[in-house]
């Protein structure tokens, strides 16, 4: 298993490919736990990643992850997702996708609220998450 997962993580590394790093409790610094705690006090059963060098709390939902508030290593806020239905995002979204991404599905969605307030749409798909802004038009891929 040990192999595989070495193996695995070499040819992401190789390809390029970023992926998040899960983190125990104990390896997040301070000032990012105190931040969540301030300002999403009901936030339980807290998993950590390490993405991009910043921290990203993930929580609530059946799979822990209805929730993603991303902080930097000071505790600044950065952004937070919170999981949508597919069928909630912008109506120009999936002829999007369907136009730039040839046979790409839209696996999972989310709403974006930055630091100042403002609101994106993610639409995950196989090669990547494709943001969007408030009224569905593309910003860019992640």
């Amino acid at each position: 298993m040990m192999k595989k997962l070495s193996f695995l993580m070499a040819l992401g590394l190789a390809s390029g490919v970023v992926t998040a790093q899960d983190l125990k409790l104990k390896d997040v610094p301070a000032a990012v736990k105190s931040a969540l705690a301030t300002k999403y006090p009901a936030a339980g059963k807290v998993t950590w990643e390490k993405e991009k060098g910043n921290y990203e709390a993930n929580w609530g939902g059946k799979s822990g992850e209805d929730n993603s508030a991303v902080f930097t290593p000071a505790g600044t806020f950065v952004e937070i997702v919170n999981a949508i239905k597919i069928s909630a995002l912008p109506q120009s979204i999936a002829p999007y996708v369907a136009a730039h991404y040839k046979g790409a599905k839209i696996k999972e969605a989310g709403k974006v609220t930055d630091a100042t307030g403002k609101t994106f749409y993610e639409a995950e798909i196989k090669v990547g998450d494709l943001i969007f802004d408030e009224t569905g038009n593309f910003v860019k891929k992640d």
